[in-house]
């Protein structure tokens, strides 16, 4: 590894590590409470949060290595998150409430790539997804990618063909890169992460839609950094970490600059750095848990591919993939 290799994996490593020290001293925003099992409920203000919080630990484990500040935490983390569904039990009780919602398995998903599955859930929505109801729910292509990753996580058979979902999302177009904006750029981010596996196998990517997102990313990245729209940033440079062939550090260096200059001593990254009027964002767990996940998960992806394409080795491999935590 060159010296400036180092030097930029230690710069988005440090990143990482004030992020998920954030993250853990603010778990308990991530809790399930009271209403867990009603259908009423909102569920983006429930499960949503902690199954990204185990989604984003997941990867975060996987992509470094036993020992580290980086693994142990988002370990602990995990398990934290487990506990809080009665080590699974509260998956099979949702899914029976609901047997036709898909995000039950979505979120149960994130847990079983870290290694901590219910085999009664996973016994219960085999039946589910073999139903005609399942396969033929109306959603979009995106989504259906997610469900379709979830259902191969939890050894389950795909319900739908991954290449020709690919092919009907915004980013399998292959669009006019002009059209990009917040709405496009979350879903291509999310059509990505739900192809490689959250950048675990990322040769998933076909070669047309690889090239496409080396050649804009960095000019969609200036976009964001301009509006200091954090959040969107982070998943972008997930984005870059999780492509065959990432592009160069260069053309990626000022974005993580810029997230570097906008996270807060405490490790807190706000979504954005100014709300809709130009006024400050305040810094409160709902503004800022989902960029600090994400930028916690797009510089361990980062300082892991850097590293392996340095020098052959590192923290990058599957040292937490499917092992008990």
């Amino acid at each position: 590894m060159t010296a400036a290799t180092a030097v930029a994996v230690a710069s988005v490593t440090r990143i990482a590590e004030k992020a998920m020290g954030w993250l853990s001293d603010h778990r308990d925003g991530f809790d399930l409470d009271d209403s867990a099992l009603d259908p009423a409920a909102d569920v983006d203000k429930s499960w949503k949060p902690l199954g990204e919080l185990a989604q984003m630990c997941s990867c975060v484990r996987r992509d470094t290595r036993p020992g580290t500040f980086l693994h142990d935490t988002a370990s602990d983390l995990l398990r934290h998150a487990w506990r809080q569904t009665d080590d699974g039990s509260l998956f099979l009780a949702l899914q029976r409430l609901e047997p036709h919602a898909t995000y039950p398995l979505e979120v149960y998903a994130a847990f079983a790539a870290g290694g901590l599955r219910h085999p009664g859930y996973e016994d219960f929505a085999a039946g589910l997804v073999r139903s005609r109801s399942w396969r033929t729910a109306e959603m979009l292509p995106n989504r259906r990618l997610s469900v379709v990753n979830s259902e191969r996580r939890a050894g389950l058979p795909p319900s739908h063909d991954t290449a020709t979902v690919l092919r009907r999302t915004w980013l399998g177009a292959l669009p006019e890169p002009w059209a990009f904006e917040r709405f496009a750029g979350y879903t291509l981010t999310h059509v990505v992460y739900h192809l490689t596996d959250w950048g675990h196998d990322v040769h998933r990517v076909p070669a047309d839609v690889a090239d496409y997102l080396t050649t804009w990313l960095p000019a969609w990245l200036d976009g964001c950094v301009e509006a200091q729209a954090w959040d969107l940033c982070g998943e972008l440079l997930a984005v870059a970490a999780g492509l065959p062939e990432p592009p160069p550090p260069e053309s990626t260096e000022h974005a993580w600059q810029a997230l570097a200059l906008a996270q807060d001593a405490d490790g807190a990254l706000p979504e954005a750095g100014r709300g809709p009027h130009g006024e400050d964002v305040p810094r409160v767990f709902a503004n800022c848990y989902h960029s600090t996940l994400v930028v916690a998960f797009a510089a361990a992806l980062t300082a892991g591919r850097r590293t392996r394409n340095g020098d052959g080795g590192g923290g990058g491999d599957d040292t937490g993939r499917g092992a008990p935590v």
